[in-house]
């Protein structure tokens, strides 16, 4: 394992151990249950089911066109895709059903197996690729962080890809375009965005939201998430739907840039300096911790920042 490697999983352990005491504070009897029922209509042809910031727990898209309809995302396993599916025909009865997730956690795609054979799946090479070398590995990780995780994963598996694209991808629902981007590597080396011209809405995945980013991934890119953030500004979206937390606008798209640019930044004058990664870190820390509270975040940030700094 060469040294950027090394410190690059020190930042998904990081990040992975965050998110586990994130789900150990959520109360037992919720668990994480996207709940039927409280879909909300937030534009013209687009549903959302919130998730009314529960750990483990996503907001998942309905898109409906005259003639089919995208879901964005699935909740954890079958129990939570089989709530996601009935959603989904409430909103736009039984028309044919199309199927991407935001990223390949288990929270956003291991309910796939809920939605009926016809549908068509569609995923990136990037996320076929993902799934094929770390897909496995993560699903077990997140079975073992709860007995809740581990029921409703039982038997999960990735749903192979009806559909594959490289860069980008375009989907008619019926009178209704919609585009489908591969930005990763950001939070994860699959991370999807898709976006709604006609309402001007974005699901942005974790590439941009209200909580910091977590580098979840050895192959976490920081000047790559800020290249990332530049085409979701492109788009000039009206409402950002986040994978997780509330929705918002481009500001957190900004507010994204602003952060990673100041990590960026001071941890390549703490490298220059002649600063180790772990002092480096704990300078960064320091400095931004007051703005930004969740310092384990910035950890991972800073990480990755080091060891792409020249």
């Amino acid at each position: 394992m060469t040294h950027m490697t090394a410190h690059r999983w020190v930042a998904l352990a990081g990040a992975l151990a965050i998110c586990a005491a994130g789900h150990a504070q959520a109360p037992a009897s919720q668990g994480p249950i996207v709940r039927e029922g409280t879909t909300v209509k937030i534009s013209e042809h687009v549903y959302v089911i919130p998730d009314n910031s529960a750990p483990g727990v996503p907001n998942v898209g309905i898109i409906v066109g005259a003639k089919s309809i995208l879901v964005v995302d699935t909740g954890m396993g079958r129990r939570n895709g089989e709530t996601v599916l009935k959603e989904a025909r409430k909103a736009g009865g039984n028309k044919p059903l199309y199927l991407v997730t935001t990223h390949v956690h288990p929270e956003h795609d291991l309910g796939a197996q809920a939605f009926p054979a016809e549908t068509k799946m569609i995923r990136s090479q990037a996320q076929v690729a993902e799934i094929a070398e770390f897909g496995q590995t993560t699903a077990d990780a997140f079975r073992k962080r709860s007995e809740i995780n581990r029921e409703l994963l039982e038997g999960a598996e990735f749903r192979k890809a009806d559909i594959t694209f490289d860069s980008e991808y375009s989907l008619d629902l019926g009178g209704l375009a919609v585009k489908i981007y591969a930005v990763g590597p950001n939070h994860t080396p699959g991370d999807t965005i898709t976006f709604v011209a006609p309402d001007g809405v974005l699901f942005s995945g974790d590439v941009a939201m209200k909580p910091l980013p977590a580098f979840a991934s050895p192959k976490s890119s920081l000047n790559h998430w800020l290249t990332s953030l530049d085409k979701l500004d492109a788009l000039k979206p009206r409402i950002v739907v986040p994978s997780h937390g509330p929705n918002g606008d481009a500001g957190y798209i900004s507010g994204y840039r602003q952060y990673l640019t100041s990590v960026r930044d001071r941890t390549a004058a703490a490298k220059g300096g002649g600063k180790s990664v772990e002092e480096a870190t704990q300078i960064v820390v320091g400095e931004l911790k007051q703005q930004y509270p969740d310092t384990g975040r910035i950890n991972g940030a800073v990480r990755t920042a080091y060891a792409e700094a020249k």
